[in-house]
């Protein structure tokens, strides 16, 4: 087994996959007579491919234990997915480039918990990870028709052992 190196997410790194969904990188405004803050366009859903539309849904993410063995990755050809944690945990986000229509190299990031991820679309992921305790995530992601899901296994898993 291939042991994972948990990296620091930042923007660049997480580029070739998607985008950071940090507060701290988001256009600011105040809106509502000055009592708002608003963390502008933190992602642009990439959900039109066959007639997709928007939904936000609330996810609830079972803890994984560690060492944690990563078989399969998963990609959505037709629409972007994104993930905002709202239970302020540490996760972590696993993806891949492809190669060939496979997912490659996995890398995982060490998400804080008050940041999110947009999975670009069509981009090898993980499943979603928490950390420690059950979590919550909004998550925007696409619905309508098409096969909008594609799962591959690894020949070996590779291993996270701390997150």
């Amino acid at each position: 087994m291939d042991e994972l190196e948990l990296e620091t997410l930042t923007a660049k790194e997480f580029a070739p996959f998607g985008t950071v969904l940090d507060r701290d990188l988001a256009e600011k405004r105040m809106i509502n007579e000055g009592t708002t803050e608003r963390f502008h366009a933190l992602a642009a859903a990439d959900i039109g491919a066959e007639g997709g539309q928007a939904i936000l849904s609330l996810f609830r993410g079972r803890p994984r234990s560690f060492p944690y063995k990563i078989t399969m990755m998963e990609r959505h050809p037709l629409g972007s997915q994104a993930f905002f944690p709202i239970t302020n945990r540490v996760w972590v986000a696993v993806v891949a480039p492809d190669d060939d229509g496979r997912p490659g190299q996995p890398r995982a990031f060490r998400v804080p918990g008050d940041v999110g991820v947009q999975y670009a679309r069509n981009v090898w992921h993980h499943p979603l990870i928490a950390v420690g305790e059950p979590s919550l995530f909004v998550v925007m992601d696409r619905e309508g028709d098409g096969d909008n899901l594609e799962e591959i296994g690894y020949p070996a898993p590779y291993v996270i052992n701390e997150p």
